[in-house]
């Protein structure tokens, strides 16, 4: 396992238990009693850091490159049921956006989510989770046969943002993501959004207007990077620490905000500590949430949905 800066603390106490196992193994000393008190310790350290992240360690912890993708949850969640579904009949298929009809026990859903690589090669093959506009164009078209047949939505976000290339302004990606946000505030089936990873700008907002917007602990969702921020107020990525604080990024403060309806809870240490743990968590939250949602007509759905969206942002001096 990869360990982040912040975590070396715990890698030291994990390899002071690995040595201490092993010499009990191998010897006829007893170390027993020095394991349960390093993995006392072990327990306390990984509560304490966990319990305190700033928002720059919990952007760090959306990026782990161990951290489940939306692959990942597709497959785990639906298993052998998945269809992945191509293309937006206009351009091409890209790679960075995928979607598909699948199942969570007997209820159909249509997955829909941006997928980064695990590697570099993989990376470069999906774009590192930045779609084309034809990307966004091919999740509306899957959104918009999901309508068709009355099968709910569920899209999931992890991108570091739409890809902001030359061709992809001249393909139109701000009316791709204008035309996405449109339709989805009227779409006549439920939507589930569950924030995974990275949530920034635009890029995720293509694909995030939703009746319940869920968002995993160690995530992050905003209008810009902390990096990209940092370079515009203070010409330098060094700052993107400051940047990422004054931000407001976090799920906490995403929820105080009312931009988001819950807080999805991580196993300790993060996602990519328990995946199964991860998986059956989210699985939870997306079935509590369709429950809810079920029941309503296509009409009161849309309007309680531009409801909420009209709502967001007002204040009061």
């Amino acid at each position: 396992m990869e360990y982040l800066e912040f975590e070396l603390p715990i890698k030291e106490l994990e390899e002071q238990l690995d040595k201490c196992e092993i010499i009990g193994k191998e010897s006829d000393v007893d170390v027993s009693e020095t394991c349960k008190q390093i993995e006392k310790k072990l327990i306390e350290t990984k509560k304490e850091i966990y319990k305190n992240l700033t928002p720059w360690q919990r952007v760090m912890m959306s990026r782990h490159p161990d951290r489940p993708y939306t692959l990942d949850y597709i497959k785990a969640l639906c298993g052998e049921t998945f269809l992945e579904m191509h293309g937006d009949r206009n351009v091409k298929d890209d790679k960075a956006m995928i979607g598909g009809l699948g199942k969570i026990g007997d209820q159909s859903f249509m997955f829909i989510g941006q997928q980064k690589g695990f590697n570099t090669k993989t990376r470069q093959f999906r774009n590192f989770g930045m779609p084309n506009p034809e990307g966004y164009r091919k999740a509306l078209r899957l959104m918009k046969s999901a309508e068709k047949f009355g099968i709910p939505v569920v899209t999931l976000i992890d991108t570091p943002g739409a890809y902001p290339g030359l061709e992809a302004e001249e393909r139109g990606q701000g009316e791709a993501i204008a035309r996405n946000i449109l339709e989805m505030t009227r779409l006549k089936v439920p939507i589930i959004t569950v924030i995974i990873g990275e949530g920034a700008s635009g890029g995720a907002l293509g694909i995030g207007v939703g009746d319940r917007v869920l968002m995993l602990e160690n995530t992050w969702y905003s209008v810009i990077s902390p990096e990209s921020c940092s370079s515009i107020l203070w010409r330098s990525w060094e700052y993107k620490e400051q940047a990422a604080d004054a931000l407001k990024l976090t799920a906490t403060d995403m929820k105080k905000q009312k931009l988001v309806d819950e807080i999805v809870k991580e196993p300790i240490g993060g996602a990519h500590t328990d995946r199964q743990q991860t998986f059956s968590i989210v699985r939870d939250a997306i079935i509590k949430s369709f429950d809810e949602l079920k029941n309503l007509s296509p009409k009161d759905l849309v309007k309680k949905r531009m409801t909420k969206y009209e709502n967001m942002g007002v204040f009061k001096d």
